[in-house]
């Protein structure tokens, strides 16, 4: 984290730090927040700044828990190991499949941490989400504070893979220099809107085309 919080501009401020107390205090309203306190910010612990390859932009955490433990883990689309794959986690593995194992089954592990651990920001634009409601922290400040990492890993890097799945994510394409970084929008990975654009798109092997073209190891998907 110490690297993330030297190079992001709002972070050197303490900016984070002040979301999260206000996130997991007075917008708590008494109720369940996640991800639990500690994996806030799990993105960028597993993730440093130095090693960020790809970005991948969800829109804010899991809302529910599975048996008493919380689906969100700090990782977007993540879930933890030996928690079912949610509807958008399903189609991702989904293309990942048919684009990458040439629709050979494979098993794969729903924590998304091995990804994280190769160089793949796996950024929600809202850090924190109230138990069973979506976007309830949208407004808390979280967005003004991602949008100043992806601002900052576009201007501070080179060759970065940013994949902008569905409207929401697309909208953050103006703070990405695309002269410097590929830009991999299509719609999002939910039932409601994968076949329109997401599957069969081959963003991931895609992804790892450009990052071998420009001297770096694919991603293990």
């Amino acid at each position: 984290m110490a690297l993330w919080e030297n190079t992001i501009p709002l972070m050197k401020t303490g900016y984070h730090k002040e979301i999260r107390d206000t996130a997991y205090g007075p917008a708590a309203k008494g109720k369940k927040v996640y991800p639990p306190y500690e994996l806030v910010f799990n993105s960028m612990r597993l993730t440093p700044f130095d090693e960020v390859r790809v970005v991948i932009l969800g829109q804010d955490p899991y809302i529910n828990e599975h048996n008493g433990v919380s689906e969100a883990h700090g990782l977007c689309f993540s879930v933890r190991k030996g928690i079912p794959a949610p509807p958008s986690l399903q189609n991702i593995f989904k293309e990942i499949q048919n684009s990458i194992y040439n629709g050979n089954s494979q098993d794969f592990s729903t924590d998304l941490t091995r990804w994280a651990n190769q160089g793949v920001l796996l950024l929600n634009a809202s850090l924190s989400v109230l138990a069973r409601q979506s976007n309830s922290h949208a407004n808390l400040g979280w967005h003004e504070l991602t949008d100043n990492i992806i601002e900052t890993i576009s201007f501070k890097k080179e060759h970065v893979v940013f994949m902008l799945w569905g409207a929401f994510a697309q909208k953050k394409a103006h703070l990405i220099n695309p002269q410097k970084h590929l830009i991999l929008k299509t719609s999002h990975p939910s039932p409601l809107s994968a076949h329109r654009g997401f599957l069969g798109s081959g963003v991931f092997s895609r992804c790892n085309a450009y990052l071998e073209k420009n001297g770096y190891k694919a991603i293990i998907w």
